[in-house]
């Protein structure tokens, strides 16, 4: 699997913890910077961002591929958007979480998130609630 890290490093830890949830080798980690420049346009960003990763077309619609967002909220739903486009379907995002009572303070994967299947069960909910 491929994971694109568009966040603070992973440590060993979290790599195996990924790889734990997911039942998946990381065969690959990109880590690609997530700076945002405020005065510019956030699409336009993501954009070159996702251009500069080394992944063809048909890479991307058929690579296991998991995402590790940026925290800044706004980055992380262009990318989403951006993504999907691109793929065809909602990756996999991993939630990470600060462990309780850390000093100097850690990180865990905390979850891996099925975005499509979020999407799905909501497509279907919205069915339900349709029918009179």
């Amino acid at each position: 699997m491929l994971l694109l890290n568009f966040s603070h490093p992973l440590t060993d830890a979290q790599k195996a913890q990924i790889e734990a949830l997911t039942g998946e080798e990381i065969a690959r980690v990109i880590a690609v910077p997530s700076q945002m420049d405020n005065a510019r346009s956030f699409a336009e960003q993501i954009a070159e961002k996702v251009a500069a990763i080394p992944l063809s077309g048909e890479a991307w619609q058929t690579r296991p591929i998991l995402i590790v967002l940026p925290a800044y909220n706004f980055a992380a739903v262009t990318l989403i958007a951006h993504l999907h486009g691109l793929m065809g379907y909602f990756p996999p995002v991993v939630r990470i979480r600060p462990v309780p009572d850390t000093l100097p303070p850690r990180y865990e994967v905390a979850e891996i998130i099925n975005l499509q299947a979020v999407r799905q069960r909501a497509r279907e909910l919205r069915n339900s609630k349709s029918q009179p």
